[in-house]
């Protein structure tokens, strides 16, 4: 089934309801959306573009982000979105590697690649893309659950991005999951992207059109926290999809402003860790608005979720456990833990895997990579955790970060949930550095809370009062910010080779 069935079945019954919105303007309807996406198919066929060809999309939010999404699929095409924050000679190599014979991008990234890219380039918003949703609109090409719908890169850290094949099987199977496991969606919602479309937030998006909630994207494009504050009480019934770093910018925004986020109905959380001190006091202030999910591009946003009641209760005996975990299997997965001589028993920690509808096939053109991850029906993601008998599931951390120090394995998340507990700490990351004598000795960085001269001793004594010695710091390197990727993720890597002097 193409997914681009979906838009077309909301806009034969409720073909006036607002679709695309830019800040409070609406930019069309569904029978619109539909129309300019049927119109665009029919421009990239008559470019030769044909089913199963890849367009890459360099771009930041914008509703014609979503206009090239279904304009993509109806003509059976590959979408391969490119973050906007990439460099251009990244962004270049993703659409050589994704063999891409069309990339829209928006009139300034554009002017940019085409200095390092021979693919010619669309103006997003431009008078050529305007002019191709003007024209016969062509029917939607059918595809099968196992055809290619998206490409996605992964961000890289270590190395040239894989591209993830996500098929319309994986992301129907994942949008369907959602009421189910996540979220309800409802035609009166709006979802609001503040996080890249090239991402998560752009992966919610089917799941929205099936259910005709308005696609609502900020006027400035980018993540403003008072923007998305004032949009969201304007529209009323707004839900979307951040990363934990954006979390704490919008709860930071709201006390400063006094605002209780009213209009916001659904903060979903995932794509990083999120501390447990952050997602109290965010409870706190906001309410039983936030839900997580965990997921990875080889199985995006359906590994386990982790609902609205759980991050919110405070009665149960182990609410704190819970509230630590990222929750339970979605229900399209299966999730065990594995070890070196199969899998692992309640409570032990391993590699976390999962099969099941949202698994991808494999990484584009790099049959070795995918022989790495995918073993006998099984994605082996890479993430260190374990399962309660309850079926909650808790990370430890990516295998590559545990830190074995003098024959004991430390996982840095244990210890920074220690150090965001400190009155003094605004963020934290832990990592290894090597060691003679132990192998591993723990380094934390800590960003202190504005206006805060941090106390190294004191923080000494606080993690030494709530974890064992071996697993305290060994160092303190105070910083102003940590290094993050295009999706808010800390760095490790840059890090790790601060403390190596790489």
């Amino acid at each position: 089934m193409n997914l681009a069935i979906w838009l077309e079945r909301r806009a034969q019954v409720a073909g006036a309801t607002p679709a695309l919105m830019l800040g409070d303007r609406v930019v069309a309807d569904y029978n619109g959306f539909q129309a300019r996406a049927a119109a665009l198919a029919r421009a990239l066929r008559d470019k030769g573009i044909v089913p199963g060809d890849r367009v890459a999309i360099f771009a930041g939010n914008c509703p014609e982000y979503l206009v090239m999404f279904y304009g993509v699929w109806i003509a059976g095409g590959v979408v391969v979105p490119i973050n906007a924050k990439l460099h251009p000679r990244e962004a270049a190599w993703i659409i050589e590697d994704s063999g891409a014979t069309m990339v829209f991008a928006s009139p300034q990234l554009g002017a940019v690649l085409a200095d390092v890219s021979a693919v010619g380039q669309v103006d997003v918003a431009g008078p050529k893309f305007q002019a191709m949703q003007v024209g016969d609109p062509l029917p939607c090409v059918p595809r099968a659950p196992s055809d290619l719908c998206w490409l996605f890169y992964t961000s890289g850290t270590t190395g040239r991005p894989k591209g993830v094949c996500i098929t319309h099987g994986m992301v129907a199977a994942m949008s369907l999951a959602h009421p189910l496991d996540v979220d309800e969606v409802k035609a009166t919602d709006g979802a609001l992207y503040g996080a890249p479309m090239s991402h998560g937030a752009g992966l919610y998006a089917a799941i929205h059109v099936a259910r005709g909630a308005a696609h609502l994207v900020p006027a400035s494009g980018g993540f403003d926290p008072a923007e998305v504050l004032e949009l969201s009480a304007r529209h009323g019934s707004t839900s979307m999809f951040l990363a934990p770093t954006m979390v704490r910018r919008l709860l930071d925004a709201a006390r400063k402003a006094g605002s209780k986020g009213e209009g916001i109905r659904t903060i979903i959380y995932g794509g990083g860790p999120m501390y447990g001190a952050d997602i109290i006091e965010a409870v706190d202030w906001f309410g039983p608005k936030f839900v997580q999910i965990y997921g990875q591009g080889e199985c995006p946003m359906a590994i386990s979720a982790l609902g609205r009641g759980d991050v919110a209760e405070r009665k149960h005996p182990r609410w704190r456990q819970r509230l630590a975990s990222v929750g339970r299997a979605q229900s399209v997965v299966e999730v065990a833990i594995g070890g070196t001589d199969g899998f692992l028993p309640v409570g032990e920690i391993g590699e976390i895997m999962e099969k099941g509808a949202p698994v991808m096939p494999g990484y584009w053109q790099n049959a070795q990579a995918t022989g790495k991850v995918l073993k006998d029906g099984w994605l082996m993601t890479g993430d260190m955790g374990s399962l309660d008998g309850d079926g909650y599931l808790t990370l430890a951390d990516r295998s590559k970060d545990v830190i074995i120090s003098g024959g004991s394995n430390i996982y840095p998340r244990e210890v920074e949930e220690v150090l965001l507990t400190h009155g003094s700490v605004h963020e934290a990351s832990v990592v290894g550095r090597a060691s003679v004598e132990w192998g591993e000795d723990v380094v934390a960085f800590v960003v202190p809370v504005a206006g805060v001269e941090l106390d190294v001793v004191a923080l000494d004594a606080h993690c030494l009062k709530h974890i064992a010695r071996f697993k305290r710091p060994r160092d303190y390197v105070v910083v102003d910010e940590l290094p993050k990727n295009n999706y808010g993720k800390v760095l490790k890597t840059q890090l790790r080779a601060r403390i190596s002097g790489d």
